[in-house]
């Protein structure tokens, strides 16, 4: 019995010697997947390389004001001791048009995504709610008050940041004064107050000449923010908590509109002492200048899918061994498999150079071209060879399809698999498979040999 099973014209020892084939090529799978993810982070380390001497994301925030206030406290033996908090005053009316001017970079082969944007902010403080604070104004140092504008790469400024407060020009200067405490990166400048006038209002203005990579944000800090971003970039990605009320995207570019209000977020328009930076910082909302074509994401999902195409081409030779008494050498299976691997090496390296679509087509042609030639001289039979081919593109063309509709891929991929396991057990429903086993056991045929 087990001479029978195992015997070398066995079915079940072709079908044992198959997935074992099968699974010996998840090991060439495996090292494709790493070998991706390999050249993805060159090109991340390359990108970041690029964006180091440029500036990296931008998120501009602000302007805030911040005024030192004193606050007597008793200390743990009852002694009252004088103590110094900061008032934090948020806009009321925040305003934003920022233009980003895009521009592309190259380190070797990898392009990184650059952008010069000018800013123009304004709007309005009022004082009024510092009153529900139960504030003395007389203990607030109104002399010491400075104003804070969020940037985290100060590399990126590239003139001279001018505040217009009332009728005054003012010249900011780097860094965070000591009191703004949610604030890490920036510039500050202190202001004129009016002392001990809680019913104050004042306007201001400023101009941001500002470099940075790939993203842009903005931090919704009025009581009402506006904002409005244009751009020469046709494949924006609105990115953030807040997508934009109107935008319109053409081949020349986008423009888009945002209106946030305080009541759309978890922080308040003033308070004394600290605040919880992580509802600050999530509230943000901007945009990605991204490619459209990310060509290692699509290498990678293709991947995923070579167990499949390996097992399905199989498939298709087992076939041809059972209907046409064609003997397939388990070497000449394990020379189609690396073929099919190669596939996905020349599709990673054709795709850095060329657009995806390009590349997917030079490299299924040449693998599907590659097979079809080997399997012509083996076989050397039309019928088969046409078959072959067209299994072949048919399969290819299936990926394909599947990489295209990421949102569909699973519908599209279940819908495929199982016309294609219906197909087979349409094919095969006849078979008897014991006969099959036992007539290939008695005898040989050398011309059944390929």
């Amino acid at each position: 019995m087990m001479e029978k099973l195992f015997n070398r014209n066995s079915i079940s020892l072709r079908l044992f010697i198959i997935g074992f084939l099968i699974i010996l090529l998840m090991i060439p799978s495996a090292m494709i997947a790493a070998l991706v993810n390999e050249r993805e982070n060159r090109k991340k380390e390359a990108i970041a390389e690029v964006t180091s001497k440029w500036a990296q994301a931008q998120t501009v925030g602000g302007p805030v004001i911040t005024i030192p206030y004193e606050e007597n406290r008793k200390d743990d033996q009852g002694k009252i001791q004088s103590t110094i908090e900061y008032l934090q005053i948020l806009p009321d009316m925040l305003e934003v048009k920022g233009d980003i001017k895009p521009q592309i970079r190259y380190r070797g082969i990898y392009k990184a995504i650059l952008y010069n944007t000018v800013l123009d902010l304004q709007g309005s403080f009022s004082f009024h709610e510092a009153a529900n604070l139960n504030l003395i104004p007389q203990k607030v140092r109104w002399n010491d008050a400075f104003i804070s504008v969020y940037i985290p790469d100060m590399r990126g400024i590239k003139e001279n940041i001018r505040l217009y407060w009332e009728d005054r020009h003012i010249l900011f200067e780097p860094g965070i004064k000591k009191g703004n405490n949610f604030f890490n990166s920036g510039v500050s400048v202190k202001i004129p107050l009016r002392a001990n006038d809680f019913n104050a209002n004042y306007k201001f203005a400023l101009k941001l000449n500002l470099n940075g990579s790939e993203e842009f944000n903005l931090l919704p800090l009025g009581r009402q923010t506006s904002a409005q971003l244009s751009s020469t970039w046709a494949q924006p990605s609105f990115d953030g908590a807040f997508l934009p009320e109107k935008r319109r995207i053409t081949k020349q570019g986008f423009t888009a509109n945002w209106k946030v209000l305080d009541l759309n977020r978890n922080f308040p328009q003033q308070w004394v002492g600290d605040i919880n930076t992580g509802n600050i910082f999530p509230s943000k909302f901007g945009v990605k200048l991204i490619s459209t074509v990310d060509e290692y994401t699509k290498t990678i999902r293709s991947v995923k899918y070579l167990i499949m195409f390996v097992g399905l081409t199989f498939l298709l030779f087992f076939l041809v061994e059972v209907f046409n008494k064609k003997r397939i050498h388990p070497i000449q299976y394990l020379l189609i498999g690396f073929a099919l691997c190669i596939f996905y090496v020349l599709l990673l390296s054709l795709s850095e150079h060329l657009y995806f679509e390009l590349a997917y087509g030079i490299a299924s042609v040449s693998i599907i071209g590659l097979i079809t030639y080997y399997v012509k001289n083996a076989l050397d039979n039309k019928i088969l060879v046409m078959t072959t081919a067209g299994s072949l593109v048919s399969l290819y063309g299936f990926l394909y399809v599947l990489l295209q509709n990421q949102d569909y891929a699973l519908l599209l991929g279940s819908i495929g698999l199982f016309i294609i396991l219906a197909a087979v057990m349409y094919l095969s429903r006849k078979v008897d498979w014991y006969k099959i086993e036992l007539s290939s056991n008695q005898q040989e045929h050398p011309d059944q040999k390929m």
